[in-house]
């Protein structure tokens, strides 16, 4: 299965995406490493270096179809969300409200997102139920508040499985300072630099501290039940700031103590009740406070990389005066081209270039320089030189205004300082927008070209593991190969070889039902060291059978009863159970979902070889046997003993070969005698030498023993065929 973890780089997210890879599922991270660290993730996965809001997010959702959303990534310090509300709102809201789009459009099951107490606010209730009144102090809880109504509403209209959890105070391993419960790292940090502990407030302020690990239990748990809505997640205690002191001083040695005054934004009590999510889900925190503690002060001594020691240098803004400065350039070069133009229009007004007007060109290429704005100024200096020259030529102020030569001369001027001026902003602003579309082009071209590339990464390896891996249903078509036959007793010695190789253990067995469903009988099992199985289980007396046998489902031991198999599951033949597979030992990092879906996947190919084998042994019952008797004929019975002898010298089963002597010398009364004295796991046949042969399953020297000597009570004598007599 795969699972996107958002902010999966950080503190929270890391341990959630550690826990659901160990569980064997596809762990995908989107992170902006804004808080969050590579450094935090060690096994293998997909990472995504963008945020949340990003709508290039979608073709991570188009390329991965993710089973489970686990909504991660948000601003998480409520000071700072009291400084910038807007970037709080835009990680906290917008980021949301993206994943949830795309969370629906391409089909995830379940969507997890972390909510928080801040919710609540300040109250009295003590400790608080979901179902208080939310009244949030801060920017962060309002936004959080609404988040849990997209969730809540997008279940609602679209059929989102939605899931939200108030998170009261988490603390642990990977911590930094910012967020709710980093109050833990921060003293633990200072007190290992030896600084003193600032304490804002008298120290009496208590919390609802979790620890880290309980979190990504509760949401791997809740990620395959049927949870859905708004839950507190939480250790419903109260721990004060000062026992954390003492608890850090008890751990570290003495620490000084600072006593500041109380933040704004922050409550004086929290704790929430978790029964409804202990009740629901049948959980409850392992951690308690000074266990936590004690395991994040050891990462924080032992484990916690070292900073790195290189400073970013710093991206200067400009100053004021370097600001006016760029802004006076460009009407200090337009004062400068016209004097030039000036210049010039007086140094060819006595020639025969007279006619030239030299501003016109000023304005043109002022214009095409700078754009409108530096246009219209050299507009409105060419009238003024304008006018100045009318003047000089012996006009006076006022009849300039009464002839037409200066409005005109200004309206052309005008005119083509408006017509270059826009003309080259236009140009100028397409050239930009084109340049902006370029550069998100090239973004997108680049993510793109990083999700393909990764694609085609994971397709090949694909095909390698397919080829390889010991797991792969590539694989697991290969190994179950070895089932492909039509008798019986070759797939239940077939199985063992099967699930040794897929399950990888060696301590396998399989069991088969009698009609009556009383007995189990076992059929076949693995031959490891120091492995021993029951020849024969009631299941009036086992209650882990008789919940096979009725429920017809995959039994895991989670409880680790000495008694019962890890694993085992009911093999079915027309919905009927005839014979249990079991797994008695396995890897500790096998025992998890992930091993317990390949095993019910093997056990049902095995199901399905068993009963092809079973319904063709009904369909040719006629041709297997003599006619008139039950005795087995020589081509069906020399299959089953040569399965026998595999079974022996590779999984050490033991097995008795008996002989009632020649099949012409035994009436067929004496063989039907014979054959209803015989277990349902045993076999009655007629050797290639005429002689009438009984097999023994499962049976070593005593069980010949009583065997013969049963027969002899009843006058049937029987011998062993000692050549064939093989012990484990």
């Amino acid at each position: 299965m795969k699972v996107l973890v958002t902010g999966g780089y950080g503190f929270i997210g890391s341990f959630v995406a550690e826990r659901f890879s160990k569980e064997g599922y596809e762990v995908s991270i989107i992170d902006n490493l804004s808080t969050g660290n590579k450094r935090n993730v060690d096994f293998k996965h997909k990472s995504y270096i963008l945020s949340v809001e990003d709508r290039n997010c979608e073709e991570i959702f188009r390329n991965n179809r993710f089973d489970i959303v686990i909504h991660l990534a948000a601003q998480v310090s409520v000071a700072a969300s009291i400084e910038n509300p807007r970037q709080d709102t835009k990680s906290n809201v917008l980021g949301l409200s993206n994943m949830l789009v795309f969370a629906h459009k391409f089909g995830v099951k379940k969507f997890i997102f972390a909510s928080s107490a801040a919710v609540y606010g300040s109250s009295e209730q003590l400790p608080l139920p979901e179902s208080a009144s939310c009244s949030p102090i801060s920017p962060y809880g309002i936004n959080k508040m609404i988040g849990e109504t997209y969730c809540l509403k997008w279940q609602e209209i679209y059929g989102l499985e939605t899931l939200c959890f108030r998170f009261s105070n988490v603390f642990g391993p990977r911590q930094d300072s910012r967020g709710e419960g980093g109050v833990v790292s921060t003293f633990i940090g200072r007190a290992l630099e030896g600084r003193e502990l600032v304490v804002f407030g008298d120290g009496g302020q208590t919390r609802d501290f979790i620890y880290v690990e309980d979190v990504a239990d509760a949401i791997y748990r809740s990620s395959y039940s049927d949870l859905s809505g708004v839950y507190n997640l939480s250790t419903n205690t109260e721990h004060s700031v000062n026992e954390l002191v003492e608890t850090i001083r008890s751990l570290h040695g003495t620490s000084a103590i600072s006593y500041r005054d109380a933040r704004q934004g922050d409550i004086y009590r929290s704790a929430l009740d978790n029964y409804r999510i202990g009740n629901d889900l049948d959980w409850a925190p392992k951690y308690v406070f000074n266990e936590g503690v004690r395991r994040t002060y050891e990462w924080f001594r032992n484990e916690r990389p070292a900073e790195p020691t290189t400073v970013k240098p710093k991206t200067e803004q400009p100053s004021l005066l370097s600001r006016a400065v760029k802004a006076f350039v460009p009407y200090a070069e337009n004062l400068l081209a016209f004097a030039l133009a000036a210049w010039l229009t007086y140094k060819i007004d006595d020639t025969q270039y007279n006619f030239i007007d030299v501003k016109l060109f000023y304005i043109i290429i002022i214009g095409i320089i700078y754009g409108n704005r530096q246009s219209i100024t050299a507009v409105a200096l060419s009238a003024l030189l304008h006018t100045y020259q009318l003047l000089e030529n012996g006009y006076d102020l006022i009849s300039l205004f009464y002839g037409t030569d200066l409005f005109f001369q200004v309206a052309v001027y005008l005119f083509v300082g408006l017509v270059v001026g826009y003309s080259v902003d236009r140009r100028t602003f397409a050239a930009r927008s084109k340049e902006r579309q370029l550069d998100a082009l090239q973004h997108k071209y680049s993510f793109l070209n990083e999700v393909y590339e990764e694609t085609r990464a994971v397709k090949e390896e694909l095909q390698l593991q397919i080829m390889n891996n010991g797991d792969s249903f590539g694989k697991i078509y290969s190994v179950t190969k070895e089932l492909e036959s039509l008798e019986p007793e070759k797939i239940f010695t077939s199985t063992i070889s099967v699930l040794e190789s897929i399950m990888k253990t060696d301590a396998v067995t399989i069991y088969t039902v009698n009609k009556y469903k009383s007995y189990l009988r076992l059929a076949a099992r693995s031959n490891g060291n120091g492995f021993e199985a029951p020849k024969s289980i009631k299941v009036e007396a086992t209650p882990y059978v008789k919940e096979l046998l009725d429920g017809k489902k995959v039994y895991v031991n989670k409880k680790l009863a000495g008694d019962s198999p890890l694993l085992a599951a009911p093999v079915l033949n027309g919905g009927e159970v005839v014979a249990v597979v079991s797994l008695h030992g396995l890897k500790f990092d096998h025992f998890s979902l992930y091993y317990e879906n390949l095993f019910k996947i093997a056990v049902d190919l095995i199901s399905s070889s068993l009963s092809r084998a079973l319904s063709y042994v009904e369909a040719t019952v006629s041709q297997r046997y003599l006619e008139g008797s039950r005795v087995l004929k020589p081509e069906v019975f020399e299959p089953i003993l040569a399965s026998k002898r595999l079974a022996s010298s590779k999984h050490g089963v033991e097995y008795v070969l008996l002989t009632a002597g020649s099949a012409a010398d035994v009436s067929p009364e004496t063989a039907d005698q014979i054959y209803r004295s015989l277990r349902e796991t045993d076999y009655l046949g007629l050797g290639r030498d005429g002689q009438l042969l009984i097999l023994l399953s499962n049976s070593g020297r005593q069980d010949a023993a009583f065997v013969l000597e049963r027969f002899g009570l009843n006058h049937i004598n029987l011998n062993i065929v000692k050549e064939d007599l093989l012990y484990a």
